[in-house]
């Protein structure tokens, strides 16, 4: 596995700021194209537990709200600096993402 999608929910805000970032890490490309992603605005829900620290919501209440599902390619070996990127760009005190391994170089796509 040489690559892997990152799925990351974010505030609209942030969108732009964490392509930014992603890519001057070399996540984000595809080919000979740079800053590459994918977005779409999804509705969601979430409940804030005691202790936690929500950027929106209630400690206690069901929340309901719009957010953006953001996409990227990463090569395998930038992950982790992928991660620390997203902590360290994104307002959630917990991002909700999701890592899923791509399977597109075990074919010949051309």
């Amino acid at each position: 596995m040489k690559q892997v999608k990152i799925e990351i929910y974010t505030p609209e805000i942030c969108l732009e700021d964490l392509i930014l970032h992603l890519s001057k890490i070399g996540a984000c490309k595809i080919g000979q194209y740079s800053y590459v992603s994918s977005y779409a605005k999804v509705s969601g829900t979430w409940m804030p537990e005691v202790g936690s620290a929500p950027y929106q919501g209630e400690i206690g209440k069901l929340c309901r709200g719009e957010e953006y599902k953001l996409e990227v390619r990463c090569p395998y070996e930038k992950v982790k600096e992928a991660l620390k990127v997203i902590y360290e760009h994104h307002p959630y005190e917990e991002p909700a993402m999701n890592i899923v391994p791509l399977l597109n170089d075990a074919f010949d796509l051309h």
